[in-house]
């Protein structure tokens, strides 16, 4: 991923913070309707998104879908800020991986071999002890190996290429929803949803399983992104053991 400045969503980020440590958006206020706030700051909408995603992720706002945006914290309470703002947004790099993985998910599941389900078993297994035991560096290379595993199986050399030549961004995309403490076991519990579908050989299952998670992470990483409608023949993955296409 190529060094892209966000100089004008890195300027609403410094007014909306200004503004909120100053008073001007008080502590449980609601800010101004997306529109209104755009054309304010002279910022597309998409851009004023991300901004409010890295805010939230701070600690300061909270984004309720169809409520709108509160404050939560006139100072920034979040340790973990993203490290490489400079070379892709955590927004962007969630979306890359949704639009990616999704696909390569789809196509593993043609693929994959018994001997691959149990190393996607196997991984699935360590990964909730190192999340249990607290081991944040070790889970997130282990979420890393499982996500790769699975692009690998696409057999599509030119995505993994891109995925693997940013594995430092991958990883610590992967690390940051860990940082919700409350929800540290959640990564694990959507592998297991992930590694059924591809067990039971379900190319669209495997595709929306692996995609409501990366829309999860993000969300736990306090990253929220608009994903395309589910097609006609929806997928829902509701258990390690219930996979339901309606029609």
């Amino acid at each position: 991923m190529k060094n892209v400045p966000h100089t004008v969503t890195d300027a609403a980020i410094a007014t909306i913070r200004e503004r909120i440590e100053a008073g001007l958006y008080p502590v449980g206020s609601l800010l101004p309707a997306q529109r209104q706030l755009s054309e304010e700051l002279a910022i597309s909408r998409a851009s004023l998104r991300e901004a409010l995603s890295t805010l939230e992720a701070l600690g300061m706002l909270s984004i309720r879908a169809g409520k709108g945006v509160y404050v939560t914290n006139a100072q920034a309470t979040n340790a973990h800020p993203w490290r490489f703002a400079d070379q892709s947004s955590l927004p962007d790099t969630y979306q890359m991986r949704y639009a990616l993985e999704g696909f390569a998910a789809r196509m593993a599941a043609l693929a994959i071999g018994d001997a691959d389900v149990a190393w996607l078993e196997h991984n699935t297994g360590t990964l909730h002890e190192a999340l249990a035991c607290d081991e944040l560096d070790e889970a997130a290379q282990l979420d890393f190996e499982f996500h790769m595993r699975i692009v690998s199986l696409a057999g599509n050399a030119a995505i993994e290429s891109i995925l693997r030549s940013s594995a430092d961004i991958m990883k610590e995309s992967q690390r940051m929803p860990f940082y919700r403490r409350e929800l540290v076991l959640s990564t694990h519990r959507e592998h297991g949803l992930i590694v059924a579908a591809l067990k039971a050989r379900d190319s669209g299952a495997a595709g929306a399983a692996i995609e409501a998670h990366i829309a999860s992470a993000a969300q736990r990483a306090g990253v929220y992104f608009p994903t395309p409608p589910a097609p006609a023949a929806a997928v829902t993955v509701t258990a390690a053991s219930d996979i339901v296409i309606e029609k």
